[in-house]
């Protein structure tokens, strides 16, 4: 059983679902609520919700990229909750949105704050927390799907190095570890190719701190799903 230290308060790394901001994944399906039950007409009140598995914030399971990879219901509980690390690369995410993490990027970090502990989810935040609802987030006219996002050999080297370990993660305040132009998904491909997960569309990534953190990751456990709408909390020291 995986057990989180003390912790002194809770915060969350969720933006609020809501069809008239968040935004969509180009080719995602529609994120819709429909009102079917009024308190005035039926006693209660209840919406039908239609979105995708990997609308607003959400985590991603390893059959998402790999038919024979785990399902959201075959996980282990103890894959949700994880350690975790924020690397600050917004200065050069507000340069470049093409940013590709690096691994000179993660030895900076690892300079100032130690060894990224093994097992941890590694969460970037290249600042698109800050444009959710905006058209920013997903960029237009030239910069349209530009996005941040993870090296392939910063991927391979968190890898080898056990720094992801068995049960890590990679999380970001954008659609994904991917750069928006690798249309392979070749990190997410890396990463899900054994047993982790990854956490998107992060908010709030002010409230983490560098280092000391643990993750909580919530949402449905759909059978044989490939991730979940999520509430994912931080617990902080």
């Amino acid at each position: 059983m995986t057990t989180a230290p003390p912790f002194g308060r809770l915060v969350s790394l969720s933006h609020v679902h809501d069809p008239a901001t968040t935004p969509l994944f180009p080719g995602d399906p529609e994120f819709r609520t429909d009102i079917v039950a009024t308190v005035a007409s039926d006693g209660y009140y209840l919406r039908h919700i239609e979105q995708g598995e990997h609308t607003g914030t959400h985590w991603g399971a390893p059959i998402h990229f790999h038919a024979d990879g785990l399902a959201a219901d075959e996980l282990d509980l103890e894959d949700l909750l994880l350690p975790a690390v924020k690397i600050d690369v917004r200065n050069q995410c507000a340069h470049d949105r093409d940013h590709a993490i690096s691994v000179d990027d993660l030895k900076q970090w690892e300079s100032r704050h130690g060894r990224i502990p093994d097992g941890s989810a590694v969460v970037a935040w290249t600042g698109w927390d800050g444009k959710w609802g905006t058209p920013e987030f997903i960029g237009t006219d030239e910069s349209a799907y530009h996005q941040p996002g993870f090296a392939v050999e910063t991927v391979e080297w968190l890898l080898r190095s056990g720094r992801l370990g068995r049960r890590g993660a990679l999380g970001i305040d954008t659609f994904g570890p991917d750069l928006g132009t690798d249309d392979t998904y070749a990190v997410s491909k890396l990463l899900y190719r054994e047993h982790r997960i990854s956490l998107e569309c992060l908010a709030n990534l002010a409230e983490l701190p560098a280092t000391g953190a643990w993750v909580l990751v919530g949402g449905a456990l759909y059978r044989g799903g490939s991730g979940s709408p999520a509430t994912i909390f931080a617990l902080t020291p």
